[in-house]
């Protein structure tokens, strides 16, 4: 497992989940709230977060040098 890419991975997913929220006007408190461009750029940030958690978890990292 490449531990990097499954916690950059996690993070997009959990930022785009908020960012989506937020542009659909479920969270409030923000300037993003009710913003359709976070509504859109929120699923698609996730999206590329779930396909970085996905590689991470599949490859193999790398066996520390000696």
């Amino acid at each position: 497992m490449n531990k990097t890419a499954i916690v950059v991975g996690a993070v997009m997913v959990v930022l785009g989940l908020v960012f989506m929220f937020q542009g659909l006007g479920y969270l409030g408190g923000s300037v993003m709230t009710g913003k359709t461009l976070w509504a859109v750029l929120g699923p698609i940030i996730a999206v590329v977060g779930a396909v970085v958690l996905v590689i991470g978890i599949r490859r193999p990292g790398r066996a520390p040098r000696a």
